[in-house]
């Protein structure tokens, strides 16, 4: 059941990125998949969904929402809001840092715990053509240990 209400949470927050991506040359949504040391035991494998916003010259804001599991009995989903900075203000691609605000939502055995999420993300945006992107990045964070992924989406 608990389940079901965080899937839910996931779509909400979804459905906010795609109306927010409506902008012509100004946000992109992306799909990406990671490897994380994000449980108490073990590594995982995660999925990651997000979209940014481009403000002025080299900023960008926007929300991401990562799942993971351990392969074992620990399913994490952290939804999270992110404040992005490219270093050499090269419209919108390049070298970036992020800031990522959020929640921690911990599943294990039926029991959910809540928990504040912070994290840093660093990361190299390619772009392929006015309309495509590809990311590899690496995050430090707490609750979290660490990850490295990768993104590909779209630009709008």
């Amino acid at each position: 059941m608990k389940r079901r209400y965080l899937f839910l949470l996931a779509i909400l927050i979804l459905s906010g990125a795609v109306c927010a991506t409506a902008q012509e040359n100004k946000a992109a949504i992306g799909l990406g998949l990671e490897w994380n040391m994000n449980s108490r035991e073990d590594f995982g494998g995660g999925a990651v969904i997000g979209f940014d916003y481009n403000l002025s010259a080299p900023l960008a804001l926007g929300a991401i929402v990562t799942t993971s599991y351990n392969f074992n009995d620990i399913i994490i989903v952290e939804p999270a809001v992110l404040f992005r900075w490219y270093f050499l203000n090269n419209g919108h691609r390049g070298f970036f840092a992020q800031a990522d605000l959020g929640t921690h939502i911990l599943t294990e055995g039926g029991d959910t715990e809540f928990r504040f999420l912070g994290g840093l993300r660093g990361g190299y945006r390619f772009t392929l053509g006015k309309a495509l992107y590809i990311e590899p990045y690496g995050r430090l964070g707490y609750p979290f240990a660490f990850a490295i992924g990768a993104m590909a989406g779209l630009r709008f």
